[in-house]
């Protein structure tokens, strides 16, 4: 991975975090009315993002711009502990 691709991660990460910043969806209430199944719109955002993700992905695989088999295997160990903190923030959080 070269330094130009982290530098592009890093600014499709900004702009995502500045979608869903604009969007509102980063609220309080957005997220706690998703476990409430009130407002599903955060839901949808996040469905929308992933479709539009595995299209992307098998758009440039297709092209032959994108390599599928550099994906390396899940590490459920990693999964669960970063699980785990990610729970253990958002409850810190008053999520």
């Amino acid at each position: 991975m070269s330094v130009g691709d982290i530098l592009l991660a890093l600014a499709l990460g900004f702009v995502f975090g500045w979608v869903l910043d604009k969007g509102g969806l980063n609220r309080y209430y957005k997220i706690a009315n998703v476990f409430r199944f009130t407002d599903l719109t955060v839901l949808r955002f996040m469905m929308m993002g992933m479709a539009v993700g595995m299209v992307g992905i098998y758009t440039l695989k297709y092209f032959g711009l994108a390599d599928l088999t550099a994906v390396s295997a899940t590490v459920l160990a990693g999964n669960l502990i970063g699980g785990a903190i990610f729970g253990v923030g958002m409850s810190l959080s008053g999520f």
